[in-house]
């Protein structure tokens, strides 16, 4: 997937070259009936509701469902099938940026990096502000390093590590280039799928979960691309559909004071499985916890990733000044970057910082960064103060360098700034990701408000809600899917073969 690309750019300009720049021309033409609509006469009759049955029907073909979808089919599930209101698979995860938190892994190991499922639990929970359900965190945080192998097994490899706010230690893990993880998990997740042949349907919204005189989900109703009615029959039903980041109805609701924010979802990002789950008999949980990214360029939406920061760059103002611990957690950024002149912030960082992430060099072809030689220079172009610049940089090399405290509590990610050419990217916090949504055990199922189960459905990822609390941690919402998907597959499996 091109760099050029960020979550808001994914659906603009026509169909066709756009799903093809996105989604690369090959993968989108192995999607089933993923090409342009067709037409219909005026007077054309709507065509009449069709009925087709599988055994897991999982709604939502982002990184949750694809994973979901390849899990199945490895556990021996015959018929599965991936519906997807977008024009293509991978959903917002095409364009995650940092990477895929996980500990105790055999790269970590590799590193000499000493780190235990125990303390990633603990700042999972702790990042969360402890509302989080402690068994969903602690069933993640011990299944992560699993998780890293199996990616591995279907050729997704990992192993190149670095920080994030609000971890104790190195445990993000990203391709070994040190890309954004989206631009080699989606891609990986769909070839894998397509090997083993799950049939996947694009511009088919699913409407409506169908539910037995027991309460049990036994399919699911979508509309297809040439207009009809389409009842899903199924022995389970997954729900990977994402979250609400673009649904202003939804936010004005649950957390009206963000709901003018730029947004970093693509469009799909609506809410419907959410929706669907809960007139279905599901609980909804936390939905006012709606995280903002504290780094997000305003006129694109595009997300800069956290891993810059967490490579050394530092966060300045509009005055020149650093203001906070840039390594803190994302909502403690975000809150500090709107009590400052103006509501925004920059982003600086230098060349090795460039050098180490090939995000920073996307965001340099994408005119997102401002580039020059010398700090004063680069002062001058984004309109600060050249000596409270400089002050800014030398105060935060001396932490990095002669051991002196930071005025900010910064602990993690030192690195001191090196040689030129110097760089800035101007940023204020966006909508980025939803921590409330479905309520799910630790065996993926959809709870009712009193914690029961629901017959036959389950659901992972954004969809969900209750393991990130009110906080999620960078890194840690790829960990949620890569650990969830495929541990909904493997339950709804169970549940189905028990059934028969």
């Amino acid at each position: 997937m091109p760099a050029a690309l960020d979550r808001r750019s994914f659906v603009k300009g026509g169909a066709a070259s756009v799903a093809a720049m996105a989604l690369g021309t090959t993968a989108l033409a192995s999607l089933a009936g993923c090409g342009p609509k067709q037409e219909k006469a005026p007077d054309a009759e709507k065509p009449a509701p069709q009925v087709e049955a599988y055994d897991i029907v999982i709604v939502g073909a982002g990184g949750a469902g694809l994973a979901a979808a390849l899990a199945a089919k490895q556990g021996g599930v015959a018929k599965v099938l991936l519906l997807e209101k977008g024009i293509g698979s991978g959903g917002n995860t095409n364009f995650s940026s940092s990477g895929m938190n996980a500990s105790e892994t055999r790269f970590q190991v590799k590193d000499k990096i000493e780190d235990t499922n125990e303390l990633f639990a603990e700042d999972t929970f702790k990042g969360g502000h402890e509302l989080g359900e402690r068994t969903l965190v602690d069933f993640m945080c011990s299944n992560s390093s699993a998780a890293i192998d199996w990616l591995d097994e279907a050729g997704i490899t990992l192993d190149n590590i670095t920080q994030m706010g609000g971890a104790s230690v190195k445990r993000c893990h990203r391709p070994t280039d040190g890309s954004a993880i989206g631009k080699t998990l989606i891609p990986g997740l769909r070839d894998a799928v397509e090997r083993e042949g799950v049939e996947t349907l694009v511009e088919t919204p699913a409407t409506e979960l169908v539910v037995d005189a027991n309460g049990a989900v036994t399919g699911v109703k979508a509309q297809t691309k040439d207009g009809a009615e389409t009842t899903f029959e199924a022995k389970a039903v997954i729900i990977a559909a994402g979250g609400f980041g673009s649904n202003k109805e939804m936010l004005r609701k649950y957390r009206p004071e963000v709901a003018d924010f730029v947004t970093t979802n693509i469009p799909y990002t609506t809410g419907d499985g959410m929706i669907m789950a809960q007139k279905a008999g599901a609980e909804l949980v936390l939905m006012e916890q709606v995280q903002t990214h504290p780094t997000v360029e305003q006129t694109t939406g595009a997300l800069i990733a956290e891993g810059i920061r967490g490579g050394g760059a530092i966060l300045i103002n509009s005055e020149g000044k650093r203001f906070f611990n840039e390594m803190e957690t994302r909502d403690a950024v975000s809150e500090a970057e709107l009590e400052q002149p103006g509501k925004y912030a920059y982003v600086v960082y230098d060349q090795q910082v460039y050098e180490s992430n090939l995000d920073a060099v996307s965001y340099d072809e994408r005119g997102l960064s401002v580039k020059a030689p010398t700090l004063a220079e680069l002062a001058s172009k984004i309109k600060v103060d050249t000596a409270a610049l400089e002050e800014a940089v030398a105060t935060y090399n001396a932490v990095t360098t002669d051991g002196a405290t930071d005025p900010f509590g910064r602990t993690k990610g030192l690195i001191a700034f090196g040689s030129g050419p110097f760089y800035a990217c101007k940023i204020a916090p966006g909508i980025h990701y939803c921590m409330g949504g479905i309520r799910i055990d630790e065996q993926s199922r959809a709870l009712d408000a009193k914690g029961k189960p629901i017959a036959g459905l389950y659901a992972a990822g954004e969809s969900t809600g209750g393991l990130h609390g009110s906080n999620r941690l960078g890194g840690n919402g790829v960990c949620d899917t890569m650990v969830f998907g495929p541990n909904a597959a493997e339950q709804a499996a169970l549940y189905i073969a028990k059934s028969a």
